[in-house]
């Protein structure tokens, strides 16, 4: 898979780079006093201070609960998707849907979560037991 670049808004910068580098474990970027980026997990974040943080949106639906789209997040091997539960966890980070397996025995079978930075932006980490079937139907 090729690598992204996403950039998104933040609330500060401290508590994004507590969040992004002391919990997730992102190596820091480039920054000013405005934005930062980060490595996440082989792609580049660039999180930029903002004022303006609407609603969310609540209109995604995943097995009967209501997502915010959108949304940001990535695909990990299984071993660092429980490495990051885990820190999370410690953290007692505000989990939307709590660390699970869904799919359990079915094509596309994951481990999935769904967090809240401490901006409340709303990230979500997958590991598929099979990567090959990542865009499986």
């Amino acid at each position: 898979m090729s690598n992204f670049h996403y950039a998104f808004k933040v609330k500060d910068i401290d508590t994004t780079r507590k969040f992004y580098m002391e919990i997730l474990g992102c190596e820091e970027g480039r920054s000013t006093n405005t934005w930062i980026d980060f490595n996440f997990f082989g792609n580049q974040l660039s999180a930029h201070l903002s004022d303006n943080f609407p609603d969310l949106d609540y209109c995604g639906k995943v097995d009967g609960i209501s997502v915010p789209i959108p949304h940001f997040g990535c695909v990990l091997e299984i071993d660092e998707f429980k490495r990051v539960q885990e820190r999370l966890e410690v953290e007692k980070a505000h989990f939307l849907v709590k660390p699970q397996i869904r799919y359990e025995g079915k094509v596309g079978e994951q481990w999935t979560m769904f967090v809240f930075d401490l901006s409340g932006n709303p990230i979500e980490f997958k590991a598929f037991s099979n990567t090959d079937e990542v865009f499986a139907v």
